[in-house]
């Protein structure tokens, strides 16, 4: 069936987008289309000003609104200035942040080192963070990489390059998550889950 311009332009669009195949975005086109115009003309006017209303922070380089300096996270009072938890991308703020556990600063990479990929040390905020930590105040770095070769790989190299300026560095345990089952659970897994082991107390 040929299907009009453009219904088949915003298929390829949605189609573009990561998680989003041919049939999901063939659903979403025609969803708009049965639905109310508004909710067409709403998504586009959102999508219009997505960049033009957004920004990096100078600081910590996660997304802010346009025309700030600093995001509110870095702007707030109330967070731990010496605690900075390097993270891949924005999206990882979001996460930790939902928990409300954490309260110390952000930094954003902007993705891993991948040899692969030819992603380098000079790709990513790796020299700003270095930067952060030399001009003063930092205690401590959590290491917040990915559990991936690209986010091992990059936290090894953070650890080399920020050792010698002495800052306390932690990384983010990992292991079995909680509900899951010895007998899914992949050997790697297992392994880390016996490596990072706690006192019973």
């Amino acid at each position: 069936m040929l299907l009009p311009e453009p219904v088949q332009r915003v298929i390829e669009a949605f189609s573009r987008l990561p998680g989003v195949g041919p049939k999901t975005a063939s659903r979403l086109t025609f969803h708009l289309l049965r639905g109310q115009s508004s909710l067409a003309e709403e998504l586009a006017a959102a999508l219009g000003g997505l960049h033009s209303g957004t920004g990096s922070c100078g600081r910590c380089f996660n997304i802010t609104a346009a025309g700030r300096e600093l995001c509110p996270v870095c702007a707030s009072a109330e967070r731990e200035r010496g605690l900075v938890c390097v993270v891949e991308e924005p999206l990882d703020v979001l996460a930790l942040e939902r928990t409300g556990g954490y309260q110390g600063l952000y930094h954003v990479l902007g993705g891993a080192l991948s040899p692969i990929e030819g992603v380098g040390p000079d790709d990513l905020r790796i020299a700003e963070l270095l930067e952060r930590v030399r001009a003063g105040g930092v205690q401590e770095i959590i290491v917040a990489t990915n559990p991936s070769m690209e986010g091992d790989a990059t936290a090894m190299y953070l650890q080399q390059q920020l050792a010698p300026l002495g800052p306390r560095l932690t990384r983010l345990a990992r292991g079995l998550p909680m509900g899951g089952d010895l007998e899914y659970a992949d050997q790697g897994t297992l392994l880390r889950a016996l490596a990072g082991r706690q006192e019973l107390s």
